[in-house]
C-alpha cells in the first residue's frame, strides 16, 4: 500500500451510522390521544428486533472505530507524543460525553420514535431547527458515504492497482489506475451499496455483526502482534516531499519496530510536530487534534437505531456509554503500546505501519476494507432514511414529496435512489479531503443541536420532562455546545462559519414556508418564563400536552383563613400561572367609586408577605357565581390563562386567622380617633375584613351563620367551570395547614419523620368503575407528581391505592398499574385495597340519566347510601398509617339534575369527613403524554 491510502483515510470523517437504519415514518404526530397509556401499550407490543448489544453497542463501536483504529493512532502519537495524545483523547471524549449525556436524557424521556438525532431535535426544538439540522445531516451522510467509497477505492488501487507509469511492483497489482478507472471502481461500489439499500436495510443489519467480529478479530491480531512479532526494520514509503531547507533526501528510508523498550517509550513521550509526509503541511496541536477528533464521532449510531430496538429508553444510554468507554480504552491502550515499541520516525513516516508489523499483513488490509465498506453503506442507508423522514414531515412542501414513496415492504426506494444519485455526483469530484472537514463540521452541528434541545427542555422546566436518566444538568448541555463549537472552528473557521450561516438560512426558510406542525413548540414553554413584553409571542394555537403546566385560579374568600391553602397551591403550580381571585358582592351603579382599587395594595402585600409567585385578580359582581365566571373568562393574557379552578370546601369548619401582625399590639394601643396614626400603625396587609362575626362583612366564602353562598350556587360554580373546560380542585381542611410543620414532622411520629402523599385515582362515588386511565385519573396523578417534583416535597413518598374486587387478580392489576406509572415516569408505591365490603353497602337505585344534563355531559355519580360513603371514608382513614400530609381524591362531575346538587355536596362531605388536608380533583383536559 502506498502513501496515498493513509492520506485519505486519516483525513476522512468517521461519523458513520449517523442515521436511522430502518426508519418508519415520523412526520405526523400519532393520531391516538397522546396521554392514552392504552394506545402507548399497544404500540410497545409491536415486535422489536434488536437488543442493547446488537442494536446500540455494535453500530456505535463500528461507527467510532472505522479505519481510525488502523491508520490514525501512529499519526497522533508520532506527532504529539504520548502525553499530548492521551490529553487529546481526554479532551475529545469529554466533549463527546457531554453530548452523550444529552442523548441519554432525551432518549429516556418517554417514547423515542424512529428518526434518531433528527427526531430528537425536531420534536424538542420544533420544525425550524429540526428541518435545517435534518437537511445538513442528510448532506453530511451523503458526502460521508462518498468519502468512504473513495477511501475504499484508494485502498484497493494502492494494493492491487498498477502504477500510473505502468510499473508493476508485485504479481497481484493487476488493476489499471487513473482518474476514470478510479471513478469506475467507485461507481461499482456505490451500485453495490445501492443494491443493498434497495433490497432492504435488514441485509446490512445482518452483516453488521459479521463485520463487527471481523474488525474485532483484526484488532486482536494487532494487539497480539505487539508481543509476538520480533523487532524488525521497516522500509518507509518513498517521500515526494523535499526537506524544508531544500537539501538532501526528504526523510529517512527505514525505521525500526523495536519491541517493548524503555528508550523507545522515552523518545515518544514528548511532542515532535513535523511536516506531514502525505500533504507537505506542517502539523500543530490544533491540526493533529482535528484529525484525531474525526475518529471519536459517531456516538449517535445507537440512538438512530431507536426504531429497531426492543426498549430504546433502556438500550440507548447503556449501549452508547458502553461503546464510548470501550473505544476510549482501546485508543489509549493502542497509544501506549505504539509509544513503547515503535520509533518516532516510523510513526511519523508510515501511517499504515500496523500492517507491516502484523503477524499476517493482509489482516489490517481486510480490516480497512470491511470497516470502510460498512461505513459507506450505513451512510447511504442513513441518508435515505433522513430524506424520507423529512419528506414525511412536509417541511419543504412538494419539493420532497416524491421521496415519500415506499415499496410494499415499507422501503423508501425513491429516497434511496435520490441519495445514491447525490453520492454519485459527489464521486465525480475525486478526492474529497476538503469536504471531509465540512462533513465533520456538519456532524458537530448536529451534536450541538442535540445539546441545545436537551438544554431547552431542561430550562423550560416542563412537568412532562422527567427523563429516567438523570446524570445530566444544564451545565453539561452548555459544555457540550461550547465544545462542539470550539471544535468546529478549530477544524476550519471558514467552513464552520459558512455551515452556521447555511443552517440559519434554512431555519428562516422553514419558519416562513413550512406548515404548522403538531409536535409542540418548546419556544412556548420558554417564553412563559420571560417578562410580560413577550406575552404577545405566546400563541394558544401552538399549545401542546408535552408542555402543559397547571395555571391556577384560586378563589380566596378571606386571606386570613386561607394562608395554608395559598402556600400549598403555590407548590403545585410548577412555574405556571397563579392567580389569587376574589369576588366582592356589590353593584357599581350604587357605589360612588370602584371599591376594589383600594384593596390591591393589601393583596399585593399578602403576596410579598407569603413569598409566593402569584397575580391578583379582584372583581365586583352581584353574586359569587357570576364573579367566578368573570374571573374564569378574563383572567390572564394570551396563552397565560387559568386552566384549573381551586375552591375551598363548603362546610361549617370555623376559620382561623393565620396572618400574624407584628405591630398588632402597637395598633391596639393607638387612639382610633386619631386618623393621622392609623395608616402608619396598620399596614395594608391587615386591611382585610375580620373573620366571622363582623357585621359589615360583604364577603362570600365563609360558610357559617350569615353566609352569602348557598350549596346550590356552590355546586353550580363547579358545573360552570367544567362547562368552560376548566379543571376543578376542591380543598378541604387546609385552614390549619402549616407547610413547614408538615414537611418537618418529628422523628417520634408514627412515620418516623417520613412525609407521605396519598393518591386515590378512582371514582369512589361510582363503585362500578375501576378505571385508572381516564382523563381525570391521569390529571390527578399528574398533580401529585408535580407536587413531588417540588424541591421541598421531593422527600415525600407517593402512595397510590389500588381498589380491587373479589375475583380479580390483585397481582395482575398491580403489575398493570405499575407499568402505567413506569410509562408515565412517576415513582409511587402501590397499595392494593380490597373494597368488596364497602361496595355491598351501595344502593341499587337507577343511575343518573345522562341525557338530563343540559350540555350532554354525563354525570359520574350515583345515588349512594350514607352507610357506603361512611364505609369508604373509614376505609381511607384505615389505610393512612402513618397519616399523610395531604390526600388526592377523585372528584366526580356534579349531577345533571340541579335538584340533586345538595345531595351531591352531602356525598362529598361524608366521603372526606375528618380526612385532614384533602384535594378533590376533577380533570377535563389531557395533561400527560408518554411520547417524547
Amino acid at each position: 500500500m502506498t502513501e496515498r491510502t493513509p492520506l485519505l483515510h486519516y483525513r476522512l470523517s468517521t461519523s458513520v451510522n449517523e442515521s436511522d437504519q430502518r426508519s418508519p415514518p415520523v412526520g405526523q404526530a400519532p393520531e391516538q390521544h397522546p396521554g392514552s397509556p392504552r394506545q402507548r401499550s399497544a404500540h410497545q407490543r409491536q415486535p422489536k428486533k434488536l437488543s442493547t448489544f446488537f442494536g446500540v453497542v455494535i453500530p456505535t463501536l463500528l461507527s467510532m472505530f472505522s479505519v481510525v483504529v488502523f491508520l490514525r493512532i501512529g499519526f497522533v502519537v508520532g506527532q504529539s507524543g504520548l502525553y499530548q495524545a492521551i490529553a487529546m483523547f481526554l479532551v475529545a471524549y469529554f466533549i463527546i460525553c457531554m453530548t452523550v449525556l444529552s442523548v441519554c436524557a432525551i432518549s429516556t424521556n418517554g417514547a423515542l420514535d424512529a428518526g434518531g438525532a433528527y427526531y430528537m431535535i425536531s420534536r424538542a426544538l420544533g420544525p425550524e431547527f429540526g428541518g435545517s439540522i435534518g437537511i445538513m445531516f442528510f448532506f453530511a451522510n451523503v458526502c460521508g458515504s462518498a468519502l468512504y467509497v473513495l477511501g475504499l477505492v484508494e485502498a484497493i488501487v494502492a494494493t492491487f492497482g498498477v502504477a500510473e507509469d505502468g510499473t508493476v511492483g508485485s504479481p497481484h497489482q493487476v488493476l489499471p489506475s487513473g482518474y476514470w478507472w478510479s471513478l469506475l471502481y467507485a461507481t461499482a461500489i456505490a451500485l453495490l451499496c445501492l443494491l443493498v439499500c434497495l433490497v432492504g436495510a435488514h441485509i446490512y443489519a445482518k452483516a453488521t455483526f459479521i463485520i463487527f467480529l471481523l474488525v474485532m478479530f483484526v484488532l486482536c491480531t494487532i494487539f497480539i502482534s505487539f508481543f509476538a512479532v520480533r523487532p524488525r526494520t521497516i522500509i518507509l514509503p518513498s517521500s515526494s516531499t523535499p526537506n524544508p531547507n531544500g537539501t538532501g533526501p526528504g526523510f529517512p528510508t527505514s525505521a525500526n519496530f523495536t519491541g517493548f523498550k524503555l528508550d523507545t517509550l522515552l523518545g515518544n513521550l514528548g511532542a515532535d510536530y513535523t511536516v506531514d509526509y502525505t500533504t507537505g503541511t506542517m502539523m500543530t496541536f490544533a491540526t493533529v487534534f482535528a484529525v484525531m477528533f474525526n475518529g471519536c464521532t459517531g456516538i449517535m449510531a445507537g440512538s438512530n437505531m431507536s426504531g429497531d430496538l426492543k426498549n430504546p429508553s433502556y438500550s440507548i444510554p447503556r449501549g452508547t456509554i458502553t461503546a464510548v468507554i470501550f473505544t476510549f480504552i482501546i485508543y489509549n491502550l493502542l497509544s501506549v503500546l505504539v509509544a513503547c515499541s515503535c520509533d518516532r520516525v516510523l510513526l511519523q513516516r508510515d501511517y499504515s505501519f500496523l500492517r507491516d508489523i502484523n503477524i499476517w499483513k493482509p489482516f489490517v488490509t481486510i480490516g480497512v476494507y470491511s470497516s470502510t465498506l460498512s461505513a459507506a453503506m450505513s451512510n447511504l442507508i442513513g441518508a435515505s432514511r433522513i430524506l424520507y423522514a423529512l419528506a414525511r414531515d412536509d417541511l419543504f412542501g412538494k419539493v420532497l414529496s416524491p421521496a415519500k414513496k415506499t415499496s410494499h415492504s415499507g422501503n423508501p426506494w425513491v429516497s434511496v435512489l435520490i441519495s445514491w444519485f447525490l453520492v454519485q455526483l459527489v464521486l465525480f469530484s475525486g478526492k474529497l479531503n476538503t469536504i471531509a472537514s465540512i462533513v465533520t463540521i456538519f456532524f458537530l452541528l448536529v451534536y450541538a443541536a442535540v445539546d441545545l434541545a436537551c438544554l431547552a427542555l431542561e430550562w423550560a422546566s416542563a412537568p412532562n420532562f422527567r427523563p429516567t436518566f438523570r446524570y445530566f444538568t444544564w451545565h453539561t448541555c452548555v459544555l457540550g455546545i461550547v465544545g462542539c463549537a470550539v471544535m468546529m472552528f478549530l477544524i476550519n473557521a471558514i467552513y464552520a462559519s459558512a455551515s452556521i450561516a447555511f443552517m440559519l438560512l434554512l431555519l428562516l426558510l422553514i419558519h416562513y414556508l413550512s406548515p404548522t406542525s403538531s409536535w409542540g413548540y418548546i419556544s412556548q414553554a420558554l417564553i412563559f418564563h420571560q417578562v410580560r413584553k413577550y406575552l404577545l409571542m405566546l400563541d394558544v394555537r401552538k399549545d401542546h400536552v408535552k408542555f402543559w403546566r397547571p395555571q391556577v385560579l384560586l378563589m380566596v374568600s378571606n386571606p386570613r383563613s386561607s394562608v395554608g391553602l395559598i402556600t400549598f397551591i403555590n407548590d403545585i403550580k410548577k412555574s405556571g400561572l397563579y392567580v389569587l381571585g376574589h369576588v366582592q358582592l356589590g353593584d357599581l351603579n350604587t357605589l360612588p367609586s370602584d371599591p376594589l382599587q383600594s384593596q390591591y395594595d393589601s393583596w399585593l402585600s399578602l403576596v410579598d408577605h407569603l413569598n409566593i409567585k402569584a397575580f391578583v385578580n379582584l372583581t365586583l359582581a352581584d353574586s359569587v357565581r357570576h364573579g367566578v365566571q368573570h374571573l374564569l373568562f378574563i383572567s390572564g393574557l394570551g396563552g397565560m390563562r387559568p386552566n384549573t379552578l381551586v375552591l375551598g370546601f363548603y362546610d361549617d369548619c370555623l376559620p382561623n386567622d393565620k396572618l400574624v401582625d407584628p405591630s398588632l399590639s402597637t395598633s391596639q394601643s393607638t387612639d382610633p380617633s386619631d386618623p393621622s396614626q392609623e395608616p402608619e400603625q396598620q399596614p395594608p396587609l391587615f386591611h382585610f375584613a375580620s373573620l366571622r362575626g363582623s357585621s359589615d362583612r360583604q364577603d362570600y366564602g365563609e360558610f357559617g351563620d350569615g353566609k352569602v353562598l348557598g350549596p346550590q350556587e356552590y355546586v353550580a360554580i363547579i358545573a360552570d367551570a367544567m362547562k368552560m373546560l376548566k379543571n376543578v380542585v376542591l380543598a378541604r381542611y387546609f385552614n390549619n395547614f402549616d407547610r413547614a410543620q408538615v414537611l418537618s414532622p418529628p422523628s417520634s411520629s408514627p412515620g418516623k419523620g417520613a412525609v407521605y402523599v396519598d393518591v386515590w385515582p378512582v371514582n369512589l362515588l361510582r363503585p362500578d368503575s375501576c378505571s385508572y386511565v381516564d382523563t381525570c385519573s391521569l390529571f390527578l396523578l399528574q398533580l401529585a407528581c408535580i407536587l413531588n417534583m417540588v424541591r421541598a416535597w421531593r422527600k415525600a413518598t407517593l402512595r397510590l391505592f389500588l381498589c380491587v374486587e373479589e375475583g380479580r387478580s390483585v397481582r395482575g392489576s398491580e403489575e398493570k398499574l405499575g407499568q402505567l406509572l413506569k410509562e408515565l415516569r412517576i415513582k409511587a408505591r402501590i397499595y392494593p385495597v380490597p373494597w368488596d365490603q364497602q361496595k355491598k353497602l351501595r344502593t341499587d337505585e337507577d343511575e343518573e340519566n345522562d341525557d338530563d344534563y343540559v350540555n350532554s355531559f354525563p354525570s359520574n355519580t350515583m345515588r349512594l347510601s350514607d352507610d357506603y360513603l361512611s364505609a369508604v371514608n373509614k376505609l381511607i382513614l384505615d389505610q393512612a398509617r402513618p397519616p399523610p400530609a395531604v390526600r388526592f381524591l377523585y372528584l366526580p362531575r356534579p349531577p345533571a339534575d340541579t335538584r340533586r346538587y345538595a345531595a351531591y355536596l352531602h356525598q362529598l362531605e361524608l366521603l372526606t369527613q375528618d380526612l385532614g388536608p384533602t384535594l378533590l380533583i376533577h380533570g377535563v383536559t389531557p395533561v400527560i403524554t408518554t411520547d417524547l
